[in-house]
């Protein structure tokens, strides 16, 4: 097997078709097929059948597939002791956080770990980052969760063995318009909510999970948009939100928006890494734990 052939069955495995796995990597898809031919003939066995949504891995490919990120782990491991270059960490976050929470982790970093690199890669989704963490194209991910396991805001957690620091509390507002019927009542309880709106995202969102956990199923939900678009609908009165107290900070302050009187519990920055990786990048641990507060 060559690296080169490892680096193309990882392409064709992520972007499911020869085509774009030939555009990803800058080369002709003819290359690719030739290359997935190489290992498949030094390997002996097939590793793809087409599907009808692609390139699908057989059995061999899916056992393929964990050794191929573990062996071009190595070979990068090794180039970088032998040129002797720095450390580099792959950071995976939500793009609800890129502005918020990572410029606060990567100072952390860059204060205890001077002696690393940090490349930051932002998704939409958690579910994207979670499969990068897994497959091992990210060393960590920055996400949003609640409880003492992962998972515990509502998502479900890969059957992989995964490890996770909390590094920051993350503090939650439900917010309305001043002029809502609710914003000059004290002590509120989630059964004051029932039947009203509570403008949300989507069932995926950290936000709609954490409304699920903690106001039930009382409230009517209103599908807005992300939390831009949920901020804006409750300055015009179209609704309540539960979003994170960073995002509606400037909003609070200019009094467009008012934080009703419910006790709310934190959200957890969470950090979240494969312990089964810890052998192939020593220190792994070490690096994602200078990252929390002192």
């Amino acid at each position: 097997m060559e690296l080169r052939q490892l680096r193309t069955f990882e392409a064709v495995v992520r972007h499911r078709t020869v085509t774009d796995a030939a555009a990803a990597l800058d080369r002709a898809p003819s290359s690719v097929s030739q290359q997935i031919r190489a290992l498949e003939d030094a390997l002996a066995v097939p590793l793809f059948v087409r599907g009808p949504k692609g390139m699908e891995l057989t059995p061999a490919g899916e056992r393929l597939r964990g050794w191929a990120r573990t062996l071009l782990d190595i070979a990068e491991q090794a180039a970088l002791d032998v040129r002797d270059r720095r450390r580099r960490l792959r950071l995976g976050a939500l793009e609800t956080l890129a502005g918020s929470h990572v410029p606060l982790v990567l100072t952390r970093l860059a204060e205890r770990r001077p002696d690393i690199d940090v490349d930051v890669h932002s998704d939409r989704a958690r579910q994207g980052l979670l499969t990068d963490v897994v497959a091992g194209r990210l060393d960590a991910a920055l996400l949003l969760d609640a409880g003492e396991d992962l998972g515990g805001l509502g998502f479900p957690a890969p059957p992989e063995p995964l490890g996770f620091v909390d590094l920051d509390p993350v503090p939650l507002a439900l917010v309305a318009a001043p002029t809502h019927p609710l914003a000059g009542r004290t002590a509120l309880a989630p059964a004051d909510l029932d039947h009203e709106r509570l403008l949300v995202n989507v069932p995926e969102c950290s936000f709609w999970m954490a409304g699920q956990r903690i106001l039930g199923a009382g409230p009517e939900r209103i599908r807005a948009g992300g939390v831009p678009v949920m901020r804006a609908w409750a300055e015009h009165g179209l609704g309540i939100s539960l979003l994170p107290r960073f995002a509606v900070a400037d909003s609070l302050r200019a009094g467009t928006l008012v934080q009703l009187d419910l006790a709310l519990p934190d959200l957890s920055l969470r950090l979240v890494w494969r312990e089964d990786r810890e052998t192939l990048l020593p220190g792994l641990r070490d690096i994602l734990y200078a990252a929390a507060r002192p």
